[in-house]
């Protein structure tokens, strides 16, 4: 199905669980860059130079004064600036379809894909999808950007794919969506393996040996316009047969799966050669710290960091 591609991408960062997996508050958020910066900003960054002009956070109504006195109030001065618009999207557990009801004893919201489903009435271009936590490197954004700017079917969505061992921890086993395509990089399916870790000849999941160079994901999607109306109908058939299981979640590795089975949509797999960062393990810190330093070094970023953007 062919659409018009005359609205520029847009960038959703997921950041609704911040707050839990830091540990119960945004303040905890780890500074890694020199002066103080926290891997939103990057994100933030590398975005608006590969030309996105339009950023959501997804957050939740609970922690919204502190993260836009962290985060959100700077980013909306510094993008004010150079024309980008900045919106917020809340996810909240009781923000469900007609007819159905929050269960007794459900304590968080739905997951990945119900948090896009936040944006449903301010999301109406192409968008690139991203996790608050981790930093991609510039070339994933250059290539979501120009993917979502060229592709007119809307049924061929994007992912950004990394080399398994430039997404490793040294600090312990990782989780990662292991990709599986055809000789064109069209994604056939992932396969979503835990406990990966590190080892001398490369990675190991269990007792299975890992190709330390195949492509995994790191939930950094890019979709069209028609993605949130497939969101709706499969968080309906989501509830209908997981509702009752209090810690169940509708996730966008595993739903875009289930497109994939059924032929719904293709995903395009575009290799990024950068190295991921992010923070699973508190003693990951100081390397991502040397890591943004070195890339500082390089030159790549600026200090302050959005100095070289106009």
């Amino acid at each position: 199905m062919d659409i018009s591609n005359n609205m520029e991408p847009a960038l959703v960062v997921m950041a609704a669980g911040i707050g839990s997996r830091f540990g119960g508050g945004i303040k905890q958020l780890k500074s890694v860059g020199p002066m103080g910066e926290i891997i939103i900003d990057y994100s933030v960054h590398d975005a608006i130079e590969a030309g996105f002009k339009k950023i959501v956070f997804i957050i939740r109504k609970e922690i919204e004064a502190d993260f836009r006195e962290v985060i959100g109030d700077r980013i909306q001065a510094l993008c004010d600036g150079l024309g980008v618009e900045i919106r917020y999207a809340f996810q909240e557990k009781d923000d469900l379809p007609e007819g159905f009801e929050v269960p007794e004893g459900r304590v968080k919201p739905w997951g990945t894909c119900h948090a896009i489903l936040a944006c449903r009435d301010i999301l109406h271009e192409p968008y690139a999808i991203i996790n608050a936590d981790d930093y991609y490197g510039k070339d994933a954004y250059r290539k979501l950007y120009t993917f979502l700017t060229e592709n007119h079917d809307s049924t061929e969505f994007c992912m950004a794919g990394f080399r398994l061992h430039r997404t490793l921890s040294d600090n312990g086993g990782v989780t990662r969506g292991i990709c599986h395509m055809d000789e064109d990089r069209w994604l056939t399916d992932i396969e979503e393996t835990h406990d990966i870790i590190k080892t001398p000849e490369g990675a190991r999941a269990g007792e299975k040996i890992l190709d330390p160079n195949m492509l995994v994901s790191m939930n950094m999607w890019g979709v069209t316009p028609v993605f949130m109306d497939m969101l709706k109908e499969g968080f309906k058939e989501f509830l209908e047969t997981k509702a009752g299981d209090l810690k169940a979640e509708f996730l966008l590795p595993v739903y875009i799966g289930d497109l994939l089975e059924k032929q719904q949509v293709r995903v395009k797999v575009l290799h990024t050669p950068d190295t991921w960062f992010g923070i699973t393990y508190k003693e990951d810190t100081d390397a991502v710290r040397e890591a943004f330093s070195a890339l500082h070094a390089s030159g790549l970023y600026s200090e302050p960091l959005f100095a070289d953007l106009k």
